[in-house]
């Protein structure tokens, strides 16, 4: 009964992943889609181009939370099941799969850098904190959020072998690492023709999501010859 176990909680790691917050926090917030301005992409960097900080510090948090967690109650609480190290790789690379192709979303996410850092923070905090210390040295010098995710991408399975060694971990995070490289094609070829933003540049289509409009009561019309 204990094989059992993985299979549903990768399944639920899944659904969780499918949250896309970026699209419900603009929402809650008021704001536009952020798959309709910037980059088109539902993540955090792109919110921030709305203007809107405190969103895009949300769906930061919250991304990376959808990844964290499920690894964490694998890790804490999955033993009597049966769900060891093993079963904490595959739910954290299914959230990150949820969050690329998220079900509740026409299977249309963003990158998942954000939910792919709150995985690696999961399986192990320090191969976490390293990847994203490499992520921050790179958006400090470039200010390129694409660029910095890709550094960080390339460098986590390999901080991963060399400071603490293979297993199930390792695959996962060689999986997730391939998927956001992909993921950010595009990126790649705006930052060799030099046409990428930079992470503070707001976009013009991003401002606040206008109030829906009214309907103005009309006045009848008067008949010729009637007095005003």
């Amino acid at each position: 009964m204990q094989d059992f176990y993985p299979l549903p909680a990768a399944v639920v790691a899944y659904l969780i992943g499918s949250l896309s917050f970026a699209v419900i926090v603009s929402r809650v917030a008021g704001l536009h889609d952020p798959r309709s301005y910037g980059s088109g992409n539902p993540g955090a960097t792109n919110v921030l181009r709305s203007g809107h900080k405190l969103a895009a510090a949300a769906t930061l948090l919250l991304d990376a939370l959808k990844g964290f967690l499920p690894v964490w109650l694998v890790l804490h609480f999955g033993a009597p099941y049966g769900m060891g190290e093993g079963t904490a790789a595959l739910v954290g690379l299914a959230a990150f799969v949820g969050h690329l192709w998220p079900v509740y979303f026409r299977f249309k996410g963003g990158k998942g850098v954000a939910t792919a850092g709150g995985v690696l923070l999961g399986i192990n905090p320090w191969l976490g904190l390293a990847t994203i210390a490499t992520w921050l040295i790179i958006v400090a010098f470039f200010r390129y959020s694409s660029l910095a995710s890709l550094v960080a991408a390339v460098f986590a399975p390999f901080y991963l072998l060399l400071i603490w060694g293979g297993g199930p971990a390792a695959v996962a995070v060689g999986v997730m690492s391939l998927l956001l490289v992909w993921r950010h094609r595009l990126n790649i070829q705006r930052l060799l023709a030099g046409t990428e933003s930079r992470i503070g540049r707001r976009a013009p289509e991003a401002a606040t999501a206008p109030p829906p409009r009214r309907r103005r009561d009309r006045k009848p019309a008067h008949k010729k010859g009637a007095r005003p």
